[in-house]
């Protein structure tokens, strides 16, 4: 398996802690493994400067000592799509810039996961689709299905729109974010049946989530 792009079926599905889950997944197997989110929405200012929780995560997983600014070259304020916060702050989304952290971070790594923002078609920034972004940085894409009501929709409409673009697909996660979805253990059946990628792992509901418990569920090569 390649350097993995994650992408979900919608926001809120848990991109971050399959991200977390799939570092710590090949780390667990003694890779050098470093995460990237490129461009974040709902960032906070910690010492002097606006950063992401998410990314912070991700940072603080990397088994190497980058800095966050290569974690995350982008991290803008509000948390709406990233191309409309970008554009309300007049900060500009460079494909270059991102391309250039991405470098640094494979330096000394065996693996970098980089996670997406939103859904599959949500932009980094104005002009700049998820897509050109994969394909520049020839990544592998693992999409995060959230496991509730309304999955099976999303996910079957997200897989067709990575597989009509052309991008390699390792497979999917799903992600157990509903402590109560009486339903999970069936709708896990029909989406194993029906997504033309494997199912790499399931990642249970976590009171408090923690990368070794996830990672040890998943399969990986």
């Amino acid at each position: 398996m390649t350097n993995i792009f994650i992408t979900g079926t919608d926001t809120g599905v848990g991109k971050t802690w399959g991200t977390l889950a799939l570092m710590a997944a090949w780390q667990a197997r003694g890779l050098v493994v470093n995460g990237m989110k490129p461009v974040a929405s709902g960032s906070e200012w910690h010492s002097g400067r606006l950063e992401n929780e998410d990314a912070r995560l991700i940072h603080a997983q990397c088994s190497l000592p980058v800095g966050y600014e290569q974690v995350n070259p982008y991290a803008l304020a509000e948390p709406i799509a990233p191309h409309i916060a970008a554009a309300k702050t007049g900060i500009k989304v460079e494909l270059d810039t991102l391309v250039a952290a991405y470098r640094g971070l494979t330096a000394g790594a065996d693996r970098v996961v980089v996670e997406g923002v939103g859904g599959w078609r949500v932009p980094l920034a104005e002009g700049l689709q998820t897509e050109a972004l994969v394909r520049r940085l020839d990544l592998t894409v693992v999409l995060v299905v959230g496991l509730r009501l309304g999955c099976i929709n999303h996910a079957l409409l997200t897989m067709e729109a990575i597989s009509a673009a052309g991008v390699p697909c390792a497979g999917w996660l799903g992600n157990g974010i509903c402590r109560d979805y009486a339903e999970q253990q069936a709708t896990l059946d029909y989406l194993r049946d029906q997504l033309s990628a494997p199912c790499l792992g399931v990642i249970p509901w976590l009171a408090h989530f923690d990368a070794q418990q996830a990672g040890a569920l998943i399969a990986l090569e």
